[in-house]
Order: C-alpha cells, then sequence, then structure tokens
C-alpha cells in the first residue's frame, strides 16, 4: 500500500509538473536574406543580412493563474544575427526583452524589466516599419525609435486592459545613478484605440542623458543618439477599406546639445561652431493591399524635416523616402518578401555627416546625398 500511495504521489506531483509546463510557450522568427546597396561610401555592396521585417529571435513566455483574475506572467527573448549566430543588442543574452509582472482582467498589467518604451507598443504599430515593413522603411535615423532601436532597462510599465478598444500605459526607466535621479532616466506615456476599421495611436518619450552610464536606463551600446535630452512626440492613424489599409504618421524628435548617435553617425560636429539642437519632423503616408490571403503589397512616402541649430548658425536638412514591399506567405508560419526603398537628402547642408543619405539597414552612409537598397529575404516563424 505504501508502494502505491508513493507512485501515485510521484504520478501526481508530475502530473503538477506537466500541467504548470503547459503555460510556457517557445517561439521565434528567423528572418534573412541578401541586401544589395548601390552606395556605401561611393561603392555598392551585397550582403547576407538578419532581421530586417522582423529581428531573429527566440524567446520564452508563460503565465500562471493566480485565482480571482490575477496571474503572474514573464517573457525573455533573445535577438540573434542568423547569418553569423551573434547575439544581438550588443551581445547582451536577452536583448530583446527580459520581464516578470503581475496581471489582472480588471485593473491592468504592470511588469518590471528590460522593456519597450510606449512609443514602440502604442504608436510604431501606425508606422509601416513598426507593423508590416521593417527595419529598411524606418524614418531617418530612425530617430523617433518606431523600429524600436533601443529597450529601457530598469524600467516598470503599466498597460490598462482594453476599454472598447482604448488602452493607454506608461513607462518609467531608472538612472539608478547616485545623487542624481534624472541622468540616465527615461519615462514614456501612450494610448491607442482600434474599432472596426479605425485604428489610432500616439505616444510620448522623454530621456535624459541617456547612454552615459552603463547601469542606467539606456546603455552606451543601446544607445541610438547621445544627448543631453531627447524628447519625442507621434500620433498617427490607418484605415481599412476593403483589402486596403491606409495610414498617415507624423513624429517630431527634439535633441539637445547632441553629440552623436547610430552605428554609422558617430558625431554630428559642424565644421564651424557647436551643436546646440537638432529636430526632426517626419510625416509618413503608407498604404497596405492585400490581394489574397497569401499575398500583399505596401509602400511608403516619409518626408523629414530637420532642424540644425550651432552657435553660428542653423540649417534645415530634409530627407525623402520611398518604399515599397511585397510579400508572399507559403504559409502560416514560412514566406518571402521583396523590398526597396530609395532615399534623397535635400535642403541646407550642414556640413556634418546628415549630408550623407543613409537608409537605416543599408551597408553605411552613401557618398553623397541619394541612396538605394534593395533586400530580398525568407521568413520563418516557429
Amino acid at each position: 500500500m505504501k508502494k502505491i500511495i508513493l507512485t501515485a504521489g510521484l504520478l501526481s506531483g508530475i502530473a503538477g509538473m506537466a500541467q504548470a509546463q503547459t503555460n510556457v510557450t517557445i517561439y521565434g522568427v528567423i528572418d534573412l536574406g541578401m541586401n544589395y546597396t548601390n552606395n556605401d561610401g561611393g561603392k555598392s555592396v551585397v550582403q547576407l543580412q538578419s532581421g530586417y521585417a522582423q529581428g531573429s529571435r527566440l524567446g520564452f513566455k508563460g503565465n500562471e493563474d493566480l485565482g480571482d483574475g490575477l496571474s503572474a506572467l514573464f517573457q525573455i527573448e533573445n535577438g540573434f544575427s542568423a547569418d553569423t549566430g551573434k547575439l544581438g543588442q550588443g551581445g547582451l543574452l536577452f536583448g530583446r526583452q527580459a520581464l516578470v509582472g503581475l496581471s489582472s482582467k480588471t485593473t491592468g498589467t504592470i511588469t518590471l524589466g528590460r522593456q519597450y518604451d510606449s512609443v514602440v507598443d502604442y504608436l510604431a504599430p501606425m508606422t509601416a516599419n513598426g507593423n508590416w515593413a521593417g527595419y529598411l522603411f524606418s524614418h531617418p535615423l530612425d530617430n523617433d525609435n518606431t523600429d524600436n532601436s533601443f529597450r529601457i532597462n530598469n524600467s516598470v510599465k503599466y498597460a490598462s486592459p482594453t476599454f472598447s478598444g482604448f488602452q493607454f500605459g506608461g513607462l518609467y526607466g531608472f538612472g539608478e545613478v547616485a545623487g542624481d535621479n534624472t541622468k540616465n532616466r527615461t519615462y514614456s506615456l501612450g494610448a491607442s484605440y482600434a474599432n472596426g476599421p479605425l485604428s489610432a495611436g500616439l505616444a510620448y518619450m522623454n530621456l535624459s542623458r541617456v547612454g552615459t552610464t552603463a547601469n542606467g536606463s539606456i546603455t552606451p551600446t543601446d544607445a541610438n543618439f547621445l544627448a543631453d535630452k531627447q524628447k519625442i512626440f507621434g500620433a498617427g492613424i490607418n484605415y481599412t477599406i476593403g483589402a486596403a489599409t491606409l495610414g498617415f504618421v507624423y513624429t517630431s524628435t527634439n535633441l539637445t546639445n547632441p553629440t552623436g548617435g547610430n552605428a554609422y553617425i558617430n558625431s554630428f560636429a559642424p565644421v564651424l561652431g557647436t551643436l546646440s539642437s537638432l529636430k526632426f519632423r517626419n510625416y509618413e503616408i503608407n498604404a497596405k493591399y492585400q490581394f489574397t490571403p497569401a499575398f500583399y503589397a505596401g509602400a511608403i512616402y516619409t518626408y523629414t524635416q530637420a532642424k540644425y541649430d550651432t552657435t553660428v548658425g542653423n540649417a534645415k536638412p530634409k530627407w525623402s523616402n520611398l518604399g515599397l514591399m511585397a510579400d508572399y506567405n507559403f504559409s502560416k508560419r514560412t514566406d518571402v518578401y521583396l523590398q526597396g526603398v530609395y532615399q534623397k537628402v535635400g535642403g541646407d547642408l550642414t556640413g556634418s555627416s546628415l549630408d550623407q543619405a543613409y537608409i537605416p539597414g543599408s551597408g553605411g552612409l552613401s557618398g553623397n546625398d541619394k541612396q538605394f537598397a534593395i533586400r530580398a529575404a525568407l521568413r520563418h516563424k516557429f
């Protein structure tokens, strides 16, 4: 009888463990293809590149029902380069996301860890790059983070339940600098609405001296820009008519005392004077048409105005980006896509690297004010 009871107890424990494991999901994306850039420092280049329409990743997420509509949750997500096997996001093990939290059906969800900000959560889905197109379709230098160039460390985030299509939330990332609560600190707020054919989103983010310390909200390897202050605001709308979805997005990015940023632009330093501020205004029109359940095509046009203020004068450069994409799904998990993007820089010359065209994700800075990039890729989800 003791043996039977012991055996039954062991089987019960194993069954309990198996039941708990059903709440954990392993998932991932491998996005790998060939890129051609017509002008990388004056020469063309062909590259095998990973993670453009979507970043290649491996993730684990799960939840536990705590009763009374409350549950515990976690998510850890690794980014990697499928062409080399290297870790992404500066070599972090779980560089895309690493969070734990509690979720209530009536009061919302609170999470802690390395997370996406409100621009990514609420505004980016209105853009082409933050929804169906990816990296190549980003606004110049991804100046508004709608392509999630960086994540927020040491962060606490709240997301409300959805009320008749409306949701809101916010995030605070601690700088963790003794005696200075504002250094390398980030906070953001956002809201979205989705009902029938209409969806809309808006967000605001405030960053203070990010990338200046290793343990703050944004590390030096994460930071898209280095500046005393960075403020981002944007709003967008999508409307679906039959098989077509049309969208418009406006974003504004203000940098105070910027010194540089981006993997290819180490400095914005002018020939004369000192740069005091750099401002971007992005206007995006996007369209997507679902020809069949398996095939869609999309297009964007983005016009970006900037103001480059120095101690000896200012300049107003401009960017025009045109992008086209076609995607065919062999199944729910596997598709192939083709993308092409053209960029032209105009307006005033700044005397800095901003005068050279650069499509995010292309081979590098162009040797002049024009650049074209094309990508053909295979994507598999699991």
